[in-house]
């Protein structure tokens, strides 16, 4: 049996880029893309080019959609969709998990199948063993499919909840967004200094970070605890270090805004008769309804 066929619809750098691994891998691969041109390479490397989206969609059982947005998809499927039925459509588009259930509920009433994923990759490291996409949906959909789905990157499904991949895609993207900001705070502080530099900040950086990301599944075991956290500090220790983060951060000439936004949470807590700071109530107090 050969390899299953697959078409790409949306050939920006990362659909390129899946596109570019399926054909690799030895999939029969067809690609669309507003701007043909885009598939110029693709096609001299053996890539099948679709004129249109409905062209492209009924060359293969299982079609790929990675564009910019679920708009962007609505409008580009949406003429075709009478094509989609007895296929699967896997979306690789960024979106809520709200848009993600709505997307399933369409296309099942269409009476095709539906995943919805996360590519937690960038373009050059698509296919490498560093790469991971989520699923969510029907699992028997995902099973059908997993053996392609993994020329991509590891295939992590999470659950018939097609909502799911992007929560956590972008739960994930959360903390990469809040950790860069972080090393951005911090090189502008180490910088301000005229004998610092970015680069040699880094290397101090670097395995600081990685050694405190140990402490991370500790935290977690917390948080999903129903018994007294493990891992805990004095409320009044992390408060110092706190306002001399922001006391440094202003006189270095540094926004402070995060850190005086955290002293602020940290003093009404202590008001409060909170004296130990742990991982299950920084989460809980994150939380809108709290």
């Amino acid at each position: 049996m050969g390899n299953t066929a697959v078409t790409v619809i949306g050939l920006g750098e990362m659909g390129r880029a899946l596109a570019d691994a399926l054909v690799t891998a030895g999939h029969p691969t067809t690609v669309w893309n507003r701007s043909a041109a885009k598939a110029d390479e693709l096609v001299a490397r053996g890539a099948l080019r679709a004129a249109t989206v409905e062209e492209a969609v009924l060359a293969s059982p299982l079609t790929l959609v990675c564009l910019l947005d679920y708009d962007a998809m609505d409008a580009v499927l949406r003429p075709a969709a009478d094509s989609l039925r007895g296929r699967t459509l896997v979306n690789l588009t960024n979106g809520t998990p709200i848009q993600a259930r709505e997307a399933e509920a369409w296309v099942t009433g269409l009476g095709a199948s539906y995943l919805d994923g996360g590519i937690m990759a960038v373009p050059s490291t698509v296919a490498t063993p560093q790469a991971f996409v989520l699923y969510s949906g029907q699992k028997r959909h995902f099973d059908a499919h997993e053996e392609t789905l993994k020329a991509l990157g590891a295939a992590k499904y999470l659950g018939s909840d097609a909502g799911i991949a992007a929560l956590y895609d972008l739960a994930l993207l959360s903390a990469m967004s809040v950790m860069f900001d972080g090393f951005f705070h911090s090189v502008a502080m180490a910088t301000s200094h005229s004998e610092g530099s970015a680069a040699g900040f880094t290397e101090l950086l670097v395995p600081w970070l990685t050694n405190m990301a140990q402490v991370m599944p500790g935290f977690a075991a917390d948080v999903d605890s129903d018994t007294e956290p493990v891992l805990s500090q004095g409320l009044d220790v992390v408060l110092a270090s706190v306002r001399n983060m922001a006391q440094a951060s202003r006189d270095a000439g540094v926004r402070a805004d995060y850190f005086e936004r955290s002293a602020a949470t940290l003093e009404k807590q202590l008001a409060e008769g909170l004296t130990t700071y742990t991982a299950p109530d920084a989460v809980r107090r994150l939380r809108a309804s709290e």
